[in-house]
């Protein structure tokens, strides 16, 4: 089964313009049109057997309504092949009593996005979601590093996330983009031994720009071969999981990257999607 952890939707009717707005702020190009059906489009010609979406609330009365956007998705995964986790704001008032929603739900964890949402993951209010999360079982998947669309703005570096994981019990974490976007040097020497997982969307290859000029060339590339597998030897093949952040990523030609690293059989697997169906207890 494949597996990717990291996609990304928008419903229907704001779907055309959230995409362009997205696209200018990061002058990269978006490979689907930020839908659901072009979500299902991408899998059945990549072949991936499920797209995991990630809710992101940008605010904190975005998220009951979110949630149960995100239920209703799950409703009709064994068809389309999509699941969604659920969201979550650190300055969500009732964020305790919306966890214990979330995992009533169905939902099997929530989403991050210490940059949109403005907080440090080291401060008290998400050390309490992820000390709450680790207790019901819940998954998180948080944006590390950089954004794209954020020049400058680290609200998840290596350092927090250090910080962040001395001070709370066990949690199922996943850090996104190979653990912190542009960030990958300290992601080696920090985290390697905490238990943190990482996923691989939008680290491999190298951006897609706008014909806009924004980029120069040398702003492009990503993690070539050598880097990814170094962070795969010193994680452990284990603990990386496949993810695209699609649309901003062709599905197709990210498992054609994972399939041209050297790894063995087992370790591609796995990556590809046998480690997530073990976090997320998918069948």
């Amino acid at each position: 089964m494949i597996v990717d952890i990291h996609t990304h939707t928008f419903p229907d009717k704001i779907a055309g313009r959230t995409i362009e707005k997205l696209q200018g702020v990061s002058h990269s190009a978006a490979f689907s049109d930020g839908t659901a059906a072009g979500l299902r489009s991408s899998m059945a010609r990549a072949g991936v057997d499920r797209s995991v979406v990630l809710p992101v609330a940008t605010h904190p009365g975005q998220v009951e309504r979110v949630n149960d956007a995100s239920a209703r998705i799950n409703e009709t995964t064994e068809e389309t092949g999509i699941l969604s986790l659920g969201c979550i704001h650190p300055d969500f008032a009732n964020w305790r009593e919306e966890l214990e929603r979330v995992a009533a739900l169905g939902l099997r964890g929530v989403k991050l996005h210490p940059v949109y949402q403005g907080v440090d993951l080291d401060d008290v209010r998400y050390l309490r979601i992820l000390e709450r999360c680790g207790e019901l079982g819940l998954v998180v998947i948080t944006h590390a590093g950089w954004d794209i669309g954020f020049p400058g703005q680290v609200n998840c570096s290596p350092q927090m996330v250090l910080r962040a994981v001395k001070q709370v019990g066990p949690v199922k974490l996943v850090l996104a983009h190979m653990g912190g976007w542009r960030c990958w040097d300290e992601v080696e020497e920090l985290l390697w031994d905490t238990g943190v997982c990482l996923d691989t969307a939008f680290s491999l290859g190298s951006i897609t720009p706008l014909d806009d000029g924004y980029y120069t060339p040398e702003d492009l590339p990503l993690l070539d071969e050598g880097r990814v597998m170094a962070l795969v030897r010193k994680f452990g093949p284990h603990r990386v999981l496949f993810g695209t952040d699609s649309p901003w990523d062709d599905q197709a030609q990210a498992i054609a990257r994972i399939r041209a690293l050297p790894l063995t059989p087992e370790e591609r697997e796995a990556i590809l999607g046998g480690n997530a169906v073990k976090l997320l207890g998918l069948i």
